[in-house]
């Protein structure tokens, strides 16, 4: 890990930017700023599919984005938000459902447990249980089983990460990594950090325990193509984790390509989703065009 590099973040900076309300850096009220995000979505045509029960023990939903006029056999796009591991829900980004929705994609926005009630593993294997059921379930939504791409803000990035990085997550369930997930792009993730604020720390530890919670562990040549995409004004999460992922990947044989984008930091690289941040930078055209053709955008 490079010492100069910020980690991911302390908690009251998070904290104070991580809602949709410092997203969108709209108003003093949160809901206000959810609202304006989504509000186009409610003219875009998409269809959305709320509050799918994928886990029935602890009552885990997911929302169902379909493309206009339909789908039949589209790219599957599973997106999990982020919120440090602690915050967020599904409802509050429509606005990326539905943008990757108008790219023709079936997208699928999980929510999954958080702490403090809950702690590592438990990120990781509720997303997985989400592609499961996506893997299962996906067809009769006009959903190429087939052509499921992970995806995903900070936390999310991470957890969707550890869950294309290591096929433990799906085995567990009975299923093969190799032909459920199809590839991966990750925003602004940390992929390869140290936990150093206390609540990291017992979300995450002992330290021991630590290079099972880095993507970095487990990638190597057999992972899904990923694409790394990076705000070069990012000062929550450092860019050495992407670095990191990528250099491991590389070094491993393995498919990765990556994206930094000037005068873009953690929030605004998922807020370049939405329609007041679609100028910012080229996020959604870069994922589409990238989850269409992945293993063209290898790094030679």
């Amino acid at each position: 890990m490079v010492a100069a590099s910020p980690l991911y973040g302390r908690r009251s900076a998070l904290k104070s930017i991580i809602s949709l309300f410092s997203v969108l850096l709209l108003s003093a009220c949160t809901q206000v700023g959810i609202f304006t995000a989504n509000f186009p979505a409610y003219f875009s045509g998409v269809t959305r599919t709320a509050d799918v029960i994928y886990d029935p023990v602890n009552k885990q939903k997911l929302d169902i984005y379909i493309p206009k006029g339909g789908a039949k056999n589209a790219d599957v796009i599973v997106f999990f938000y982020g919120g440090r591991w602690t915050d967020g829900s599904k409802g509050q980004y429509e606005f990326a459902g539905t943008a990757l929705a108008e790219q023709g994609f079936v997208v699928v926005v999980p929510d999954y447990r958080k702490y403090p009630k809950v702690k590592f593993p438990v990120f990781a294997e509720d997303a997985a249980l989400a592609v499961a059921w996506v893997s299962d379930h996906i067809a009769s939504y006009g959903g190429n089983p087939a052509r499921i791409n992970l995806s995903g803000h900070s936390s999310g990035a991470h957890v969707a990460a550890l869950v294309t990085t290591n096929p433990a997550y799906l085995k567990a369930l009975g299923k093969d990594r190799d032909t459920v997930v199809h590839s991966f792009a990750g925003l602004a993730g940390p992929y390869d950090f140290t936990p150093e604020d206390p609540d990291l720390v017992d979300m995450f530890g002992p330290p021991e325990r630590y290079p099972l919670m880095r993507p970095t562990t487990y990638a190597d040549a057999t992972t899904p193509p990923m694409l790394l995409l990076h705000g070069a004004d990012d000062t929550i999460v450092g860019a050495f984790n992407y670095e990191n992922l990528r250099d491991k990947i590389v070094t491993s044989g393995g498919c990765v390509s990556t994206k930094l984008y000037k005068k873009i930091d953690h929030v605004w690289i998922v807020g370049a989703l939405s329609w007041l941040g679609r100028e910012k930078a080229p996020v959604l055209k870069d994922m589409a065009a990238f989850f269409q053709s992945p293993e063209t955008s290898c790094i030679k």
